[in-house]
Formats: C-alpha cells, sequence, structure tokens
C-alpha cells in the first residue's frame, strides 16, 4: 500500500505519536523523556502537534517557544551532540515508516535545522562571556 503525504493535523499527531513510542523507549534518549523531563504525553502530545502543524501546514496553532524546554532539560542532565542525532534519526524513521511526500520530505529537512539550532544554542549555554564583555567592535563599509 503507498503511503500518502502529512496532510491533516491527525496526520501529525499520528506522527508524533509513533515518533514517542520510539524514542520513549530508546535505549539513548528515552531516558530524557521518561527519567529526567518526565513528560506527560498526553498533555505533551497536543502542544508538540501544534508545532508540527504549524511548520508543516501552516496551521499557526502554536505559540510556544521550544527552545526553553530543551535548555532547562539540559540544566537537569547535559544534552550531547549525541542526543540530538539520535532524536533526529528517530524522528527521520518514523517519518519514512509512515509518510512519503513533499511535506514528509519538509518534516524530515526541518527536523535537521531544528537539532542543528537546538544543539548550538544548548552548546552556548554556561559558557563564560568572551573577554571584553562580550562585544566584538567592527567596522562596516568604507574607511
Amino acid at each position: 500500500m503507498p503511503k500518502q503525504d502529512i496532510e491533516t493535523r491527525e496526520d501529525v499527531e499520528r506522527l508524533v505519536r509513533a515518533f514517542y513510542v520510539h524514542a520513549m523507549d530508546d535505549a539513548m534518549i528515552g531516558y530524557l523523556f521518561t527519567d529526567v523531563a518526565k513528560l506527560d504525553l498526553e498533555a505533551h502530545v497536543p502542544e508538540i502537534t501544534s508545532f508540527w502543524a504549524t511548520i508543516l501546514l501552516g496551521e499557526q496553532s502554536y505559540r510556544g517557544g521550544a527552545f526553553r524546554p530543551h535548555a532547562e532539560l539540559h540544566f537537569k542532565s547535559p544534552l550531547r551532540a549525541g542526543h540530538f542525532e539520535r532524536w533526529l534519526t528517530l524522528w527521520t524513521a518514523t517519518v519514512d515508516e509512515l509518510f512519503e511526500g513533499p511535506r514528509a520530505g519538509y518534516a524530515k529537512h526541518h527536523a535537521t535545522r531544528v537539532a542543528r539550532a537546538f544543539y548550538g544554542r544548548i552548546e552556548t549555554i554556561g559558557q563564560p562571556a568572551p573577554p571584553g564583555g562580550g562585544f566584538a567592535v567592527t567596522q562596516h563599509g568604507p574607511v
């Protein structure tokens, strides 16, 4: 049976729920959801579904700040590059398991962007400011 593309909010929720089944049971990152974040899946699914429905369907239903919960999690249990890589691997595999098409491709592409951006920001948390107050004076334009 051919797979369809992600077309409705119900499709997005199906993807999100399937992903969390894999992620929460994963040997590498599952503990982050179950033991550290103590994720209430039924409360979280509508919110993360709104995030992805906004991205994939243009729904404009997500109003939260997606990075903050990850930063808070990082303070409880440091997040490493491997955690983000594993998250991305599981997300990509779940998309491929359920869907194919332009939106499915975009779901994987955007997840890569999110993982890179979040990890980039996580790396700077708790880093000391550069000497000189953290600002670099540069000159732009003609001298």
